[in-house]
């Protein structure tokens, strides 16, 4: 029989499996939704849809280069366990390349968009059927440079925190590298100090003045003292500004100077950063189960 596409659509919506499935589904079971679930079930694919209140802020962080074009990205799972998982990681590599060929500007297009003829969102429907978790493409980004630049790209422990940096100026790929590396370590907020938003600043300084009259500092000398922990405050926040973890004698900025470039940008992913996660407590589950028996 002939499958509409609405009745695929409504399969989708029920049981959150791609359309192609959802198609093959209800051409096996000849338009019937509930053997066509039922059908989807026993494959493992409807397992997909019951996950999508589930927190996944565990997974990788991933950089593939191709020439002067780089892409950084993060796909979540829930566990680390899974993380290590031989088929969630060709799925981060399988993400990175599309998105690396194709660029799409936000998640949303990238979902949208087709890889190996189905959409990109079923084909990590497919993986979530495999691997039996929550999987999302969080977030990336897609970086060039010049002939005359340098990426860095630095995996820390696998990939639980990538940087990817640009130099310009040189073609130095191990200093980029190093500098990405600090990078990971210190994670810095901006290059430079004229990149600080002033209103960022402007706080910074009425924190820093409040405290000074607070230690009961005059109110002459207060300013000079803000001007002295504003310095340190670039230190800490720009990268340019920061001893370099391999020789805390030189700043970083000045280590690319030598190498005769400048840093232009940097991204840092960690995994999971910014996620709230759900904390569990084994106890009160294992108890809460006993009730219920």
């Amino acid at each position: 029989m002939a499958i509409s596409a609405q009745l695929v659509k409504e399969l989708r919506e029920k049981t959150g499996a791609g359309m192609m499935d959802c198609k093959k589904a209800l051409v096996e079971t000849n338009g019937d939704m509930e053997k066509a679930i039922d059908f989807l079930r026993e494959k493992g694919i409807a397992k997909a849809a019951n996950k999508g209140d589930r927190i996944a802020a565990e997974g990788l962080t991933s950089i593939i280069v191709n020439g002067n074009e780089a892409v950084i990205l993060e796909v979540n799972s829930e566990t680390d366990f899974v993380a290590k998982n031989e088929g969630f990681q060709l799925l981060v590599k399988e993400l990175g390349e599309h998105l690396l060929a194709n660029k799409p500007a936000t998640v949303e297009e990238a979902l949208e968009q087709t890889i190996n003829g189905v959409k990109v969102a079923d084909h990590i429907n497919t993986a979530i059927a495999k691997i039996g978790e929550k999987l999302t493409l969080r977030r990336f980004e897609v970086v060039t440079k010049t002939d005359n630049g340098a990426f860095g790209a630095y995996l820390h422990m696998g990939g639980r925190i990538s940087v990817l940096s640009v130099l310009e100026g040189t073609t130095d790929e191990e200093a980029a590298k190093d500098v990405s590396m600090h990078i990971a370590a210190l994670n810095p907020k901006y290059v430079s100090r004229d990149q600080v938003d002033a209103s960022e600043l402007e706080r910074e300084k009425e924190v820093l003045t409040q405290q000074a009259l607070n230690e009961g500092k005059p109110e002459k000398i207060v300013a000079k003292m803000v001007e002295g922990r504003i310095n340190k405050f670039y230190e800490e926040i720009c990268v340019n500004e920061q001893a370099f973890v391999k020789n805390p004698d030189q700043k970083v900025g000045q280590f690319v100077e030598i190498k005769g470039g400048n840093i232009k940008s940097f991204v840092r992913f960690e995994v999971g950063e910014g996620i709230e996660k759900r904390q569990e407590n084994f106890a009160d589950e294992v108890m809460s189960q006993v009730k219920k028996d």
